[in-house]
């Protein structure tokens, strides 16, 4: 069973920058396609980065720029680093494992799931 627990979360103001990380057990991340999403309240869950096993990446219109996917397989770690963070990426962000050849940002071809790391960006 592969579970992933997310760290690196917490309150900054507009354009700071925060590094979430995903650590991956009962799995590796060289054989598995990873990525982040966020859910903020009363919206639905959204994919923010994906990479798959070749390191290939894929991108929401909204973060491009601004966010950086990336993983290191000796580690067994996914992170996410977030610059010029704006208010409107407040929200909890989660690191999810799957099992396709591509980066999809769709929340549902996922399989596994963390807990979640709140990130909160203050104007």
């Amino acid at each position: 069973q592969v579970q992933l627990v997310e760290s690196g979360g917490g309150s900054v103001q507009a354009g700071g920058s925060l590094r979430l990380s995903c650590a991956v057990s009962g799995g590796t991340s060289r054989t598995y396609c990873m990525g982040w999403f966020r859910q903020a309240p009363g919206k639905e869950r959204e994919g923010v980065a994906a990479i798959n096993t070749d390191g290939n990446t894929k991108y929401a219109d909204s973060v491009k720029g601004r966010f950086t996917i990336s993983k290191d397989n000796a580690k067994n770690t996914l992170y996410l680093q977030m610059n010029s963070l704006k208010p409107e990426d407040t929200a909890m962000y989660y690191c999810a494992a799957g099992s396709w050849p591509w980066a999809p940002l769709s929340p549902s071809l996922y399989t596994y799931w963390g807990q979640g790391t709140q990130v909160t960006v203050s104007s």
